[in-house]
C-alpha cells in the first residue's frame, strides 16, 4: 500500500535564552488528545511546501511563505496492523511567519521549550526524531509501529546534521 503523503511544520522562536516550538493539542481526527506538530495531508496537485503552508494557515491561522520553510527531513510511518494508516511525512521548520497562533476546530496551539518537549503527551515515535529535527539534524527514518498502533516496534534510518 502506498503511504499517504503528509507534512509537518515546526515554527521556532527565540524566548530569552531558550528556543520554543509551536505544537498543538489535537481536537479531532487522527491523534485526538495528543500533542502534535502542525500539518496534515498533501492534497492532489499540491507540493509538500504548498500543503504545509495551507495546513499551518488552516490549523493555527499563521501565514508562512514557502521561501521561509527549511526542509528538516522525512519520517516514514509504517502501521503493519493498519496499512491504510501508513504515511510518508515531510518535515519543515520555519523561523519566519506572520500572525499569532489561534485555536481552530482541529488544534489548540501552544509554545513549548525545545529542551522540555511534552514527549509523554505525544505519539511515542516523536522522542526518536523530533528533538534532533528541532536541533537542526536532517531526519531520514522509518518508524514501524506495533500492532496496537500506538507504540514503536522499531526505528530504522539515519539522521545527520544539516
Amino acid at each position: 500500500m502506498i503511504p499517504t503523503p503528509v507534512t509537518l511544520c515546526f515554527l521556532l522562536r527565540e524566548a530569552g535564552s531558550a528556543t520554543e516550538v509551536l505544537l498543538g493539542l489535537k481536537r479531532t481526527g487522527f491523534g485526538t488528545g495528543k500533542i502534535v506538530g502542525i500539518g496534515g495531508h498533501v492534497e492532489a496537485g499540491e507540493s509538500d511546501a504548498e500543503a504545509v503552508v495551507r495546513e499551518v494557515w488552516e490549523e493555527v491561522g499563521i501565514v508562512v511563505l514557502q521561501e521561509d520553510l527549511a526542509h528538516a527531513g522525512v519520517v516514514e510511518f509504517i502501521f503493519p496492523a493498519r496499512p491504510e494508516w501508513n504515511m510518508s511525512c515531510r518535515l519543515f521548520t520555519s523561523r519566519q511567519w506572520e500572525g499569532e497562533p489561534g485555536e481552530s476546530s482541529e488544534i489548540i496551539p501552544e509554545w513549548f521549550d525545545t529542551a522540555e518537549l511534552p514527549i509523554d503527551r505525544m505519539w511515542q515515535d516523536a522522542e526518536h526524531w523530533l528533538p534532533p529535527a528541532l536541533a537542526g539534524v536532517l531526519i531520514d527514518v522509518v518508524i514501524v509501529m506495533n500492532d496496537d498502533n500506538e507504540t514503536v516496534a522499531s526505528v530504522q534510518g539515519l539522521s545527520q546534521p544539516m
